[in-house]
């Protein structure tokens, strides 16, 4: 019996509902099995409650590094979306195979499954490792104790590459993401004695304000490096929720926002910044009128940027198997940041374009499967020399 392809195991994976909201075990046990048959040990890594868990397994030598190759399980949600076609059922069309997550990103696990038998082949002289992780979408959760894992291990992966749909090409960066949420306390009154309350919604404003001021600053042409779009650090506010009635002075206002900062800047110090605007400046203003004011911070999510040095192993090792040196950055934030800072270098691609990842009819091409597919066949001869 012939070894299942890569546009077969999509079709499996797809048709696993893995939102992040949702469990991933189905997947992650689909995996287990899957390799478990070709002999390929296992190691499941469940989140605190056992609904969800990562997958690590390795094929080859245990007593050295190796190359490690990564992905995220869960997709995003499809409510709200105008699909055409059956989000969770892999379609054909026109060359494209449709699904939720086809793109960003089971089009890499499922080339990796497919390539399994080749690495298999014969024997390896490095190590190859294979890393599932479950809530990447929502702040790169899963990941964390997976790579708390390999910190206390002596042999653990000497690079990685992520998967995330990059048409292919070699991508060294990303920026880093800081997500935070603003919770203004003021005191209610009658709108007609507005003085005598505390309007944390004007209070709220101010805060947005001044980070609109700092997102000014930030896209100075000094902070600003070239190989990003855009590129410079950005800060947006992207919910804000207040008040109850126009007639009564809001006591209460909630805002989130973001920082998405080139690797070489602290996302941090936005956050710091603001906070210190807000004791410094506002709350004694606003505890004139009201000594219960309060302004809180609360981080919603972060990771670091990525930004791997294009002499490192790597990035060489990359080239060679993308077949170029036109080493780009992505808009978009992975894993990478955090395996990086866990002292494994990182590079990224994977087949499809994240123009189609989120979006209804989310789709990933089979001249782009078929490409990953060479790519890590290119992979198990590099791995398999002079074994």
């Amino acid at each position: 019996m012939s070894n299942p392809s890569s546009r077969d195991l999509l079709a499996e994976l797809v048709a696993f509902p893995t939102v992040s909201r949702d469990s991933n075990l189905a997947l992650i046990e689909f995996v287990r099995d899957y390799l478990n048959k070709l002999g390929v040990a296992c190691e499941i890594d469940y989140n605190a409650e056992r609904s969800k868990a990562n997958l690590y397994a390795t094929i080859g030598p245990l007593d050295r590094g190796g190359v490690l190759l990564s992905g995220h399980s869960d997709v995003v949600p499809v409510d709200g979306q105008t699909w055409t076609l059956p989000p969770f059922e892999l379609s054909e069309r026109d060359g494209k195979l449709y699904g939720r997550g086809t793109a960003d990103m089971k089009g890499f696990i499922a080339c990796v499954l497919a390539a399994v038998p080749r690495f298999l082949a014969q024997p390896l002289r490095l190590p190859l490792h294979l890393a599932f992780s479950y809530d990447e979408e929502v702040g790169c959760l899963g990941v964390r104790s997976l790579l708390a894992d390999l910190q206390q291990r002596p042999n653990k992966p000497v690079l990685c590459i992520i998967g995330e749909p990059s048409e292919l090409k070699p991508v060294l960066g990303h920026k880093g993401k800081l997500a935070m949420r603003c919770q203004v306390q003021g005191a209610a009154c009658h709108s007609a004695y507005a003085p005598q309350g505390v309007n944390a919604i004007e209070y709220a404003a101010k805060l947005i304000n001044r980070l609109g001021e700092i997102g000014q600053r930030l896209s100075a042409v000094e902070h600003q490096d070239a190989r990003f779009d855009p590129p410079y650090s950005t800060v947006q506010t992207g919910l804000i929720s207040g008040g109850r009635a126009l007639n009564i002075v809001p006591a209460d206002c909630q805002f989130d926002f973001e920082v998405r900062a080139l690797p070489s800047d602290d996302p941090q110090q936005v956050a710091d910044e603001l906070r210190t605007y807000a004791e410094t400046e506002l709350l004694p203003q606003m505890r004139q009128r009201s000594s219960a004011s309060t302004i809180d911070f609360q981080p919603l999510s972060a990771y670091p940027g990525l930004a791997t040095d294009p002499h490192s192993e790597a990035a060489e090792l990359l080239a060679l198997l993308s077949g170029s040196r036109d080493y780009t950055t992505v808009a978009f934030g992975t894993e990478g940041g955090l395996f990086h800072q866990a002292g494994i270098p990182t590079v990224v691609c994977g087949p499809g374009s994240m123009e189609q990842g989120h979006k209804p009819d989310e789709f990933v091409s089979l001249q782009q499967l078929d490409g990953c597919d060479a790519l890590l066949a290119r992979l198990a001869d590099w791995l398999q020399e002079s074994a």
